[in-house]
């Protein structure tokens, strides 16, 4: 009974995320954008857990190759555009810390818009294009059990390969990224800290860094979850190992899906005030989007 509870508290949370967002105008930036299409991703994958769980307690697979084909396509594809959106998390809020006073200018609600599409669409593409050309699926052979369990077949190489180009590469980008962000927060913060221990007066503009600079360490965690529930599945798909841990380690994966509404509801004031609406239906009051949320007590 553990599976169908956490898929509904991945699904559930996630669409909480969702609503409040599309819901709430004062929420409509370019990162809650992304925030919003990472959200989608976890929330439709906690959506296909139950048949993730299925395929793997059974090793069953009833519905034929071209369908197989087809949830193998779309699973990779939901965790491709994960890792897809973290990297522009990690863009937004580097631009946003390095670079305040170019953000308005280079991070804009359209140009936030196409990199989203273009990250989804790549990482449709690709996956489409890797599942292709490991396109050998084990589900041929007819058992007195069940008909065969579907399953991607690929060598080492495409393994190794996939690992770089789905893993490591991105990781190392976004990495990169937060180092320099964590560096530039470190030098903020002790600039405003000291400005307001003498006594002097701390401008608007410092007290926005440090409000970027807050949200940067609060998305710098749900990368950190995102890597350490990660890490171990690649680690151990490019090595021989007992089926029953890669499993595991698979639904470990899954699980990241329902902790980053959990960070948003620790370290976002606004989520806590958007949930609380949602749940005591008050989006549905008259210009209930246009409340400002951000600064509502």
């Amino acid at each position: 009974m553990v599976v169908p509870h956490k898929t509904c508290r991945t699904v559930f949370l996630n669409l909480l995320v969702i609503i409040s967002i599309s819901h709430f105008k004062k929420l409509h930036t370019p990162t809650n954008l992304i925030i919003l299409s990472l959200a989608v991703a976890d929330m439709l994958l906690g959506l296909v857990m139950p048949i993730e769980a299925t395929r793997l307690i059974e090793t069953c697979w009833y519905f034929g190759e071209t369908s197989c084909g087809l949830y193998s396509i779309f699973i990779a594809m939901l965790l491709s555009a994960s890792l897809s959106n973290l990297v522009l998390i990690a863009v937004d809020r580097y631009v946003a810390v390095c670079h305040p006073l170019q953000y308005p200018q280079k991070i804009t609600m359209t140009k936030t818009l196409i990199s989203i599409s273009l990250s989804w669409f790549c990482s449709s593409a690709y996956n489409t294009a890797f599942v292709i050309n490991n396109g050998y699926f084990d589900i041929s052979h007819q058992t007195d059990v069940c008909y065969g369990e579907c399953s991607v077949q690929m060598g080492f190489a495409w393994r190794v390969t996939d690992l770089i180009m789905s893993f490591i590469f991105p990781c190392i980008f976004i990495i990169s990224f937060y180092l320099r962000i964590f560096y530039v927060v470190h030098l903020q913060v002790n600039v405003i800290n000291s400005l307001m221990k003498s006594g002097r007066c701390v401008n608007e503009g410092s007290l926005r860094r440090k409000s970027e600079s807050k949200a940067a360490l609060t998305l710098g965690i749900i990368v950190t979850v995102y890597l350490l529930c990660y890490i171990p599945y690649y680690i151990c798909s490019i090595t021989v190992i007992s089926s029953t841990t890669i499993n595991v380690l698979t639904w470990v994966v899954y699980f990241n899906s329902g902790l980053n509404p959990m960070v948003y509801a620790l370290f976002y004031p606004w989520f806590k005030k958007t949930v609380k609406r949602i749940l005591t239906l008050k989006i549905f009051w008259p210009a209930s989007s246009l409340v400002n949320i951000l600064t509502e007590h």
